[in-house]
C-alpha cells in the first residue's frame, strides 16, 4: 500500500495506465459485435443472416447477464482489497475470454459444442467488464482532483469509444487492406480476438505500475470503515442512491447501446447499406463522439451534472423517434452522417459524466459496489437486449415500435435528472475528505 503522497505526475500516470487498461477491456467486448455478422456462421446452423443475427446477438445479452455479478464481486473486492487490484483481476478474466473465442472451432467441427463455448467465453468477459465499470469509474473519480474530476472521469468513456473505434478499424483493416469477405468469414474474424487477448497482457503490466487512491488509502487506516467494506447490507443503506444509478442509466445506456453497437447491424439490415459503408460511417462517427467526451465532462465541472444529464433526457426524448426513423429510409451517405452525428452528441450529455455522478452518490466503503452493481443490473436489462430487441421488434414487422421503446426509456430516466440533486455540489468524495481531514485534526489535538 502507498505510503508516500500522490504527486501530480503519479496521479497523471496513474490516470493513463487505468484509462488504458479500460480501452484493451472494451475493445475485447466490442470485438465480438463488430465481427458478429461474419463469425454467426461459424457458430450457428445454417440459416437465414437475420436468425443468425439474432443467436449471436441472444448470446452478447447473455453476457449482460454476468455484469452485475461481475459488478458484486469485484466492486465487493475493490472497496475491501483496493481499485488497483481490482482492476488487474478485470483484465485477466477479459484475457481469458478472448482466447477462447479465438481457438473454439466452429459449429461444422464441434457441433452445438461451439455455441457453448462461445457463451462460456461471454460470460467470463461479461464478468470482466461488470467488475471493470465500477471500479473503473470510482478510480477515476478518486484519483482526480474535485474541481476538473468532470473532465478527468470523462476518460472512461473515451477509452470505451476507442476500444470501440480500434474494433471497428480492425475490422475495415481486414475488410479492405487484407482479407476477402470469404476469408473474413472464414477463419479471419479470429485475427481480433487474439489481437484482444495480447493487448489484455499489456493492460496488465501497465495496472500493475498503478498508485491507489488517497481515499481508499485513508479508508483502510479506518477499522470501523474496513469492517463494512463492499457490503450488501452497507449499500443498502444508501437506496435513494441505488434507485438514482438505476433511474439515471435506464435510458441513457440503451441509447448508447443503439446508436454503437446496434448501428451497423442496423445500417446493414434496415437503412440497406453495404457492411464496409456502414462500419466507415460508425468509425467517423464514433471518432467525432468519443471527442465530445472531455469537452461535456469539463462543462459538468462549471454549471454542474444535473444541467447536462436533463440535456440528454430532454433531446432524447423529443429526438430519438425522428433520427431513427429517418434513418431507416436514409437517402444518401452523408444524410446517414449527419443523423448518427446528432444522436451521439445528445447520448454525450449522459455517457461523459454519468460515471462521476454515480461515484460522487457513494462513500467511500462502498462506492465501487454502489457504482457497479445496480448499473450493471440496469445496463443488463436495457442495454444488453437493446440489439435483441431491435432485431425482434424488426422480426415481428414493427420496427418502429423500438423507437418508441428507447424513447420511453429515456423519458423515465428524464423524471429522475428532475428529481435528483446536483453531485457536483453534493459529492459523498469530496465529504468523504472533509471528514478524513477532521478526524486526523482530532487524532493530532
Amino acid at each position: 500500500m502507498r505510503s508516500e503522497p500522490l504527486t501530480p505526475a503519479g496521479r497523471l500516470r496513474s490516470i493513463f495506465s487505468g484509462s488504458v487498461g479500460n480501452l484493451v477491456e472494451w475493445y475485447d467486448w466490442y470485438v465480438y459485435a463488430a465481427f458478429s455478422l461474419y463469425f454467426a456462421q461459424a457458430f450457428f446452423p445454417s440459416g437465414d443472416r437475420t436468425s443468425q443475427l439474432l443467436n449471436t446477438a441472444a448470446i452478447f445479452a447473455v453476457g449482460f447477464l454476468m455484469r452485475p455479478l461481475g459488478g458484486w464481486l469485484l466492486g465487493r473486492y475493490a472497496d475491501r482489497h483496493g481499485r488497483r487490484r481490482a482492476l488487474m483481476l478485470s483484465v485477466l478474466m477479459m484475457c481469458a475470454g478472448s482466447l477462447i473465442i479465438t481457438f473454439t472451432p466452429g459449429y461444422a467441427t464441434i457441433g452445438v459444442a461451439a455455441p457453448a463455448l462461445l457463451v462460456l467465453a461471454r460470460l467470463l468477459q461479461g464478468l470482466s467488464v461488470g467488475g471493470e465499470y465500477g471500479t473503473s469509474a470510482t478510480y477515476l473519480s478518486e484519483m482526480a482532483t474535485p474541481e476538473h474530476r468532470g473532465f478527468w472521469s470523462s476518460f472512461q468513456y473515451v477509452t470505451l469509444v476507442m476500444g470501440h473505434l480500434l474494433a471497428l478499424a480492425v475490422l475495415i483493416l481486414l475488410q479492405q487492406v487484407f482479407l476477402s469477405d470469404a476469408q473474413l468469414r472464414e477463419w479471419g474474424w479470429r485475427i481480433p480476438f487474439a489481437i484482444g487477448a495480447f493487448a489484455a497482457v499489456t493492460a496488465l503490466w501497465l495496472r500493475r505500475n498503478m498508485q491507489e487512491t488517497d481515499t481508499f488509502v485513508r479508508s483502510e487506516r479506518d477499522n470501523a470503515v474496513q469492517q463494512r467494506q463492499g457490503t450488501l447490507h452497507a449499500l443498502f443503506q444508501h437506496p435513494r442512491a441505488v434507485l438514482t444509478v438505476v433511474g439515471l442509466t435506464m435510458g441513457g445506456t440503451l441509447a448508447f447501446y443503439t446508436y454503437t453497437t446496434y448501428m451497423h447491424k442496423f445500417l446493414v439490415n434496415s437503412a440497406g447499406l453495404d457492411s464496409h459503408t456502414a462500419s466507415a460511417l460508425n468509425a467517423s462517427t464514433l471518432f467525432l463522439y468519443m471527442l465530445m467526451q472531455p469537452l461535456v465532462g469539463a462543462l459538468s465541472d462549471r454549471i454542474g451534472r444535473r444541467p447536462v444529464l436533463i440535456a440528454f433526457g430532454v433531446l432524447g426524448t423529443l429526438l430519438t423517434v425522428p433520427i431513427l426513423g429517418s434513418l431507416q429510409n436514409v437517402q444518401n451517405v452523408m444524410q446517414a452522417f449527419w443523423l448518427i452525428l446528432a444522436a451521439l452528441a445528445i447520448v454525450s450529455f449522459y455517457t461523459a459524466i454519468n460515471a462521476v455522478v454515480k461515484a460522487e452518490l457513494f462513500p467511500v466503503e462502498v462506492r465501487a459496489l454502489g457504482v457497479g452493481l445496480p448499473y450493471a443490473l440496469t445496463v443488463a436489462i436495457f442495454g444488453g437486449t437493446a440489439e435483441y430487441v431491435a432485431l425482434w421488434f424488426k422480426q415481428a414487422g414493427h420496427e418502429s415500435g423500438f423507437y418508441w421503446y428507447v424513447t420511453a426509456c429515456i423519458a423515465i430516466s428524464l423524471l429522475v435528472y428532475l428529481w435528483m440533486p446536483d453531485t457536483r455540489t453534493t459529492s459523498r468524495i469530496d465529504r468523504d475528505e472533509i471528514n478524513e481531514g477532521m478526524n486526523m485534526g482530532s487524532t493530532h489535538t
